[in-house]
């Protein structure tokens, strides 16, 4: 029943993914000592409440004696909300059961011992791996100071992803289109380089309708600035978020952005442009947590050979055009093979029509 219970509570933390930040997305589930599911909730659009909270809202008294079940430690620290272990305690919470600690220097381990100081017994780590899934953002801003960074392609077998003319549309087919909107909606952002911007004027947003509970916020590294106040990202500027990355001083083409609703961040120079690492680490510090990178072949070279991708999500369809076409990532500079970049799958693959997608973490020996 402990599985049980913490499973629902994983899956109400899945439903929050790309709405939360800077909190991470947590579930809770509060069960009577009879075996009642009483409470249910998880944080917040826009990060509060916290999944706590809204579970001991909707338990109200009978959350005495209860048990609650949530994926990530306890908050014990004042913030803008009182600590949730404080609320536990103060609803008569007789048992807490947790997935994973907290890594934020404010908590870790701090929350469980106010519970068990308070008499509350407290059991942790059930399901942790499974948890992590919805925690693995939340943890690599804490740990790395930047957000998770995943990779998606959509390529030919032979990973193409224009012909030699630059004709892209479409390689992949609607329902794989489908499945890269609903990634969209699991994202904080979404990050895409100046040549995309210029090549194909995207959006970048994620249209199902109803499945985006925040607008996910659109990054362009553009080092100059050369974005066009006409591009769609600045036409809907005011209406979703985005947000220039920037080493070079351009206060007139910034201002001309900025005007129309754009907000531009310059971030330092290495010898290939934006050092992305910094950029990263910026983005990290305005609470982004999972960043989607889409496109181009410039932007995701320079974060795999900057070792800056956590995972890569590829959309294969079943077509080639050959050695003329426009690869999905520019050259990395291997001459060994011991040089290559390993992956490691992560998920059995998937099929969207005739179109299928494979999904890799980082390899790390």
């Amino acid at each position: 029943m402990d599985r049980l219970h913490m499973s629902a509570a994983i899956g109400l933390a899945a439903r929050g993914l790309g709405a939360t930040w800077p909190n991470p997305s947590v579930g809770c589930v509060i069960v009577s000592s009879g075996g009642q599911v009483i409470g249910r909730g998880r944080t917040a659009t826009g990060g509060r409440p916290h999944a706590e909270v809204q579970a001991l809202a909707m338990a109200g008294g009978a959350a005495s004696g209860a048990t609650a079940y949530v994926t990530l430690e306890p908050c014990s620290h004042h913030g803008q909300t009182p600590p949730c272990a404080d609320a536990l305690i103060a609803a008569g919470i007789a048992r807490v059961v947790v997935a994973a600690g907290d890594p934020d220097p404010r908590v870790n381990g701090a929350g469980l011992e106010r519970l068990r100081a308070a008499g509350i017994e407290v059991e942790a780590g059930l399901m942790e791996a499974e948890a992590l899934e919805t925690l693995a953002g939340f943890f690599c801003r804490v740990r790395s100071g930047r957000p998770l960074v995943t990779l998606k392609l959509a390529t030919t077998l032979d990973g193409r992803i224009a012909t030699r003319a630059g004709e892209s549309r479409w390689i992949t087919g609607s329902e794989a289109r489908r499945a890269v909107h609903a990634l969209r909606g699991r994202h904080d952002a979404v990050m895409t380089g100046i040549g995309t911007v210029l090549a194909d004027d995207p959006d970048l947003t994620c249209r199902i309708q109803g499945y985006a509970q925040r607008p996910t916020i659109r990054i362009v590294a553009d080092g100059t600035l050369r974005t066009p106040p006409t591009a769609r990202l600045i036409a809907t500027a005011r209406q979703t978020p985005t947000w220039l990355l920037h080493h070079a001083e351009s206060p007139a083409a910034a201002q001309k952005l900025e005007a129309a609703g754009a907000i531009c961040i310059q971030v330092p120079k290495d010898a290939h442009g934006i050092d992305l690492a910094a950029a990263l680490t910026a983005l990290g510090n305005f609470g982004l947590t999972r960043i989607l990178v889409e496109g181009g072949a410039e932007l995701a070279a320079s974060l795999l050979r900057s070792d800056l991708i956590d995972r890569l999500v590829w959309f294969h369809a079943p077509a080639l055009i050959g050695g003329d076409g426009r690869p999905a990532i520019l050259p990395l500079g291997v001459e060994h093979i011991a040089e290559m970049k390993h992956l490691v799958p992560r998920n059995p693959p998937a099929a969207f029509g005739h179109d299928v997608m494979t999904e890799f973490s980082r390899f790390t020996p």
